[in-house]
């Protein structure tokens, strides 16, 4: 089956993130944002923990307890639509301002962020919201 990529850029999954969530490394910061949607919107925990910076204030504490809560939200939640707003490179930090079209159930969840990234040893991890609309 030939899925389309839910990350928005209309190419199929396995040719867009599927490739990272299968083990390539993401080269710049917006991939791994992009591949990060896509993994929350196909329920792929593990990518969205191992892409996460070990001192990110949203890493979770009990290891057990976030991957549960991030099945969860997956589960629960139905990613509508990703548009990026900004990307800012830089050598070994980044930034990504995106729209998340997001419903839980009935209700609307979709938020506005300023995601920012850190490149560790050759690999773009995931660091913090710099900020929220």
């Amino acid at each position: 089956m030939f899925a389309i990529c839910p990350c928005g850029t209309s190419m199929l999954l396995q040719e867009c993130c599927g490739r990272f969530h299968a083990g390539a490394v993401p080269g710049t910061a917006l991939e791994l944002m992009r591949s990060r949607y896509s993994a929350y919107a196909l329920g792929l925990v593990d990518y969205i923990i191992d892409t996460t910076h070990k001192e990110s204030p949203h890493r979770g504490s009990d290891l057990t307890r976030w991957r549960e809560e991030l099945k969860l939200f997956s589960k629960e939640t139905k990613f509508e639509g990703l548009k990026i707003i900004e990307f800012i490179d830089g050598a070994k930090t980044a930034s990504v301002t995106f729209r998340a079209t997001l419903k839980h159930g009935a209700k609307d969840v979709s938020f506005t962020e300023k995601s920012a990234f850190t490149k560790e040893d050759g690999r773009w991890f995931y660091h913090q919201v710099k900020f929220v609309k």
